[in-house]
């Protein structure tokens, strides 16, 4: 389902003396988040005056966070951008939008559950779905997805062998 606001990161301490705050991006690459140039921060709009990747983090600079302790006090809040603003490339979605999803099998229409997770790992994301049995998803186009519509909340996928959590 489409989603209006968007988590993209958390707050995980300050940077330095001047006020500049650490995200730690949700997904993803850290630059998707410096095309930002307004977020929501505990549910009001703001705009940084500075954002630039460093290392895996993001660092920014809010107006009115002028020094560590106003920066620490920000600690462990998440950032949100709405959805309208994100120009992503045709098909893609954020994992938040997944959740929740219909995920059929693409060759037969049965239904094989909700997407239930979405866990990240060095070659590609995994979705968990559930139903009557439960399923790990390669999240790779073409492969195991064939089709992802946001619209209808339903994604169909190539079932192979050994997807199922109680197949040996």
């Amino acid at each position: 389902m489409k989603l209006e606001i968007i988590n993209v990161g958390r707050i995980v301490g300050a940077h330095g003396i001047r006020g500049e705050v650490r995200v730690q991006p949700r997904d993803g690459d850290p630059a998707f988040l410096t095309q930002f140039s307004t977020f929501l921060l505990k549910g009001q709009p703001v705009s940084p005056t500075a954002n630039h990747v460093h290392k895996s983090l993001v660092l920014m600079k809010f107006p009115g966070v002028d020094d560590m302790n106003a920066a620490l006090d920000l600690r462990d809040q998440d950032l949100y951008i709405r959805r309208a603003d994100a120009h992503l490339p045709e098909g893609e979605c954020f994992d938040d939008e997944l959740l929740g999803m219909t995920v059929c099998n693409a060759a037969t229409g049965e239904e094989l559950g909700e997407l239930v997770r979405v866990d990240p790992y060095p070659a590609h994301k995994v979705y968990t779905v559930r139903g009557t049995r439960e399923y790990l998803i390669p999240a790779v186009k073409g492969a195991f997805i064939q089709s992802v519509d946001l619209e209808q909340n339903r994604m169909e996928v190539h079932v192979w062998e050994g997807m199922a959590t109680d197949e040996n």
